[in-house]
């Protein structure tokens, strides 16, 4: 049998912001909501490449390896909900040009090595909480956190003692925006 990994690039989220969005989340939902995502779970999806083999994930690192977008900032300054997918999360009003430009790179190189690529438009966030399935209350958007984005990286979602974990297998760097 060929073995494969559930794989995913991403944003990381740096582990002070990861906590203050905890405690923020604390704040403004109930425990009743929905199940809390994990702080070490925090992250910005750019890509989902779903099963991988070892040959194309080392096709789709040298892709990566290939990628020169310049670094960027991400103003998480907008929260909302999707009631079917029961997902509560923390996004951005406004996308910078820098990610757009990064995750259509990383899933247009997915879509050609063959892993499927949704056909929804892409939608920045992080996810607060899962299993919300029911309306919600959302808090005012009277926040605004920053997440400057410096790397990406290549996630494994494992399924370990009950739970699901992700574990950065790679990252490259993002140069600073006029480096070169």
């Amino acid at each position: 049998m060929l073995s494969t990994r559930r794989l995913f690039f991403a944003l990381s989220i740096p582990d002070t912001l990861a906590q203050t969005l905890v405690q923020w989340r604390a704040q403004h939902f109930a425990p009743e909501v929905g199940r809390p995502v994990a702080a070490a779970n925090m992250h910005v999806t750019l890509a989902f490449l779903g099963d991988v083999s070892e040959q194309k994930e080392r096709a789709l690192r040298l892709l990566a390896d290939r990628i020169r977008q310049p670094a960027f900032q991400l103003h998480l300054n907008d929260a909302g909900q999707w009631p079917r997918p029961g997902v509560v999360w923390l996004g951005c009003r406004q996308a910078p040009r820098g990610l757009l430009q990064l995750a259509a790179l990383l899933r247009s190189q997915a879509a050609r090595s063959g892993c499927y690529q949704s056909p929804q438009p892409f939608h920045p966030h992080i996810t607060l909480l899962r299993g919300a399935t029911r309306p919600v209350a959302l808090p005012p958007a009277n926040f605004d956190w920053t997440l400057s984005a410096e790397r990406f990286a290549l996630y494994e979602s494992r399924w370990e003692q009950g739970k699901t974990r992700y574990q950065q297998v790679a990252e490259w760097p993002l140069p600073p925006p006029n480096a070169g």
